[in-house]
Formats: structure tokens, sequence, C-alpha cells
């Protein structure tokens, strides 16, 4: 029989869950690297950018430089949200972006 008060307790306790594994997001790095190293980008799981090195060789050639952050900076958010993907899958058993409709950005992820 379906008990409401379970399931509810249930939905809080996978909630405070979500909530502690987006804050684990914020300390696990990923990185992104473009031009074999001359550009690499690390990244937080939850999606902000804390490191950037650039070759100083670069420098001569801007339209280069700008090609190879941009190669970098999304190597790095794949990675991000391949990370945040796999973390969270581990607090819902795999299920929670498999729900119809559920937009994680709205939750902050």
């Amino acid at each position: 029989m379906f008990n409401m008060n379970e399931m509810l307790g249930l939905v809080e306790k996978m909630k405070r869950d979500m909530e502690d594994a987006k804050n684990r997001l914020n300390d696990i790095t990923v990185e992104g690297e473009a031009g074999g190293g001359m550009v690499r980008v690390t990244a937080t799981a939850a999606h902000r950018i804390v490191k950037l090195h650039i070759d100083p060789e670069l420098y001569k050639d801007p339209e280069m430089l700008e090609d190879l952050v941009c190669a970098a900076v999304n190597k790095a958010m794949e990675r991000a949200a391949e990370t945040s993907r796999t973390e969270l899958a581990k607090v819902t058993g795999g299920m929670m972006p498999n729900i119809p409709g559920l937009d994680l950005s709205k939750l902050g992820l």
C-alpha cells in the first residue's frame, strides 16, 4: 500500500543528498586543453573556471589564441558536465537525469 509520509521522507532525503552532491561539485576539478597543452583550462564540476594557462608563444597569434581558448573551455565544460552527471547518478541511482521534464539547471546543476 502506498504510504505518502514514507514517500515524502524519501523525497526530502533525496533533496538533501542532491544538495550535498551539488556542494561536492565545487571541490571536483576537471581540465580541458587545446593546442597540445598550449592552453589549459581548469574548471570545477559545477561549471566554474578556476584557472587558465596560456603558453606565452600564443600571444603572437591572437586569432589562434582565441580559437584555442574556446576549444579548451569547451572541453573543460564537457568534462564538468560528464563529471556532474556521474556524481548525481551516485545519489539518484542513475534515474534523476531520465525524469521527463526535469531541468537540472533549475537545481543549480
